[in-house]
């Protein structure tokens, strides 16, 4: 059922955009704590490589894990978002999972989503690492019948699954949000791992510091 990205894909999405009014917006859910090179990466490459309008970086309030995972706050980490989007046009920050606060569950996100913007076709992205455990995901059937799916091809990873996804090829980049967090800690460099402004901003607030 997936499908792999190709020209004739591409050239088909360009000429349903020129004669639809249809906008056709990119999701990248997470933590972003903090955003870094790698979450870049994959909103530009999923914006080029599928022709879309727009890739929205939407930041969770907490997500939906059992396992608690503890994260600073939703202001210090949207401050982030800012500064790294700052310069590009075609990324913005979806504030909705934020602002609503709680759990976020993909399809109660996307659902909101599309009843708020009914002439948008959503393309939601996932890492190629999380495509097996769709059938676990909250009302999965139902948010497939909302969004396209967009996998990132993972090394190790199938790219096959019971469900349609368009699959992308991203430059493989080995940066985490965990990995950076745990250099701070213990002060070693981060340079080049993600933006000078985000990094000024960790220096500036002393975020990560406690470890």
């Amino acid at each position: 059922m997936s499908e792999t990205l190709n020209r004739t894909q591409i050239v088909a999405r360009t000429e349903l955009k020129e004669t639809s009014k249809r906008q056709q917006v990119g999701i990248l859910g997470g933590n972003f704590n903090p955003v870094h090179h790698a979450h870049l990466i994959v909103a530009d490459q999923v914006y080029h490589q599928l022709g879309l309008d727009k890739i929205y970086l939407m930041p969770t309030y907490e997500p939906p894990h059992i396992d608690h995972k503890t994260t600073i706050s939703s202001e210090l980490r949207l401050d982030m978002l800012e500064l790294a989007l700052a310069s590009d046009d075609y990324l913005e920050i979806e504030t909705l999972e934020i602002n609503r606060a709680g759990k976020s569950y993909t399809y109660e996100t996307m659902k909101t989503l599309t009843e708020l913007n009914p002439d948008v076709d959503y393309y939601f992205i996932i890492g190629g690492d999380m495509v097996e455990y769709l059938p676990k995901w909250y009302e999965i059937e139902k948010l497939m019948s909302l969004v396209q799916l967009v996998g990132v091809r993972r090394p190790n990873y199938p790219i096959t699954s019971e469900y349609p996804l368009i699959w992308v090829d991203v430059p493989l980049m080995d940066i985490s949000s965990s990995l950076i967090r745990a250099k701070v800690a213990k002060g070693d460099s981060v340079n080049y791992l993600l933006p000078r402004d985000v990094i000024n901003y960790i220096e500036m607030k002393g975020l990560y510091r406690d470890g």
